[in-house]
């Protein structure tokens, strides 16, 4: 597939350029953006110190110094049901907003996905700095609890409790520059504005904790509110893909 469109620009990243070797030999699925997909998950705001947000280790070095003042941080864990590239869940971290070249974004610092064929299409399309990961994911009473393992350690880990009553919502009524993100890879800047409706009520998240080395310090991060997503349907379209 030709990472450039029939105009010359560029759509996607070629793999060589965001996969290692090893990852460049898996065979995966080709899937260019953009994206229809669905699923449902938990997205929680945290507050946390800002100087831990600012000094966050897993920021790129482009971005690094230019965090929005501000304590709050945003997590989310997804159960895909389907995408271009099947099923696979994930676990992302978002430090806040970023100021860069004039414009102002939100961006993943910290995000795993437990299939090789989302790592690759996720850096590939979007810049997003996806890593692969096992999910065990085990139901428990008015929820589940998410265990997230990278290379036999663990990743990070936290109890879900799921919404009693859900309601619709979209995020058609949100202006796209609020709701952009930036990644940079490769040496290009990604932006992106996703759009998404379904369902969605208040949830709980208990029993935080991770591993600092591999994800951002839950464990001194204050839960303030969590939403259970029950169903949605999003669109992850094209990217936008300047040079540094």
């Amino acid at each position: 597939m030709s990472v450039l469109g029939f105009d010359g620009v560029l759509r996607r990243l070629p793999v060589g350029s965001v996969a290692t070797a090893d990852e460049a030999r898996v065979p995966v699925v080709d899937a260019p953006a953009p994206w229809a997909i669905e699923g449902r998950g938990f997205a929680t705001v945290l507050r946390m110190e800002g100087a831990a947000l600012d000094a966050d280790p897993f920021v790129v070095p482009e971005l690094r110094g230019r965090r929005r003042g501000g304590r709050l941080a945003f997590m989310m864990y997804v159960d895909y049901a389907a995408t271009p590239v099947g099923p696979y869940r994930e676990l992302l971290f978002i430090p806040g907003q970023y100021d860069f070249g004039g414009r102002r974004f939100w961006s993943i610092s910290r995000i795993y996905v437990s299939t090789m064929d989302s790592v690759v299409n996720g850096r590939r399309n979007w810049g997003i700095p996806k890593d692969v990961a096992q999910f065990d994911v085990e139901p428990v009473k008015g929820g589940e609890r998410v265990c997230v393992r990278f290379d036999g350690r663990e990743v990070a880990g936290f109890t879900l409790r799921r919404a009693p009553l859900t309601v619709p919502v979209t995020t058609a009524v949100v202006p796209a520059g609020l709701r952009r993100l930036g990644q940079v890879l490769g040496g290009h800047l990604f932006t992106l504005s996703p759009s998404a409706s379904g369902r969605t009520g208040p949830g709980g998240i208990s029993d935080l904790r991770s591993d600092p080395a591999l994800f951002p310090y839950l464990a001194k991060a204050r839960p303030l509110v969590t939403v259970d997503i029950s169903r949605f349907h999003m669109t992850f379209p094209l990217a936008t893909i300047t040079p540094l």
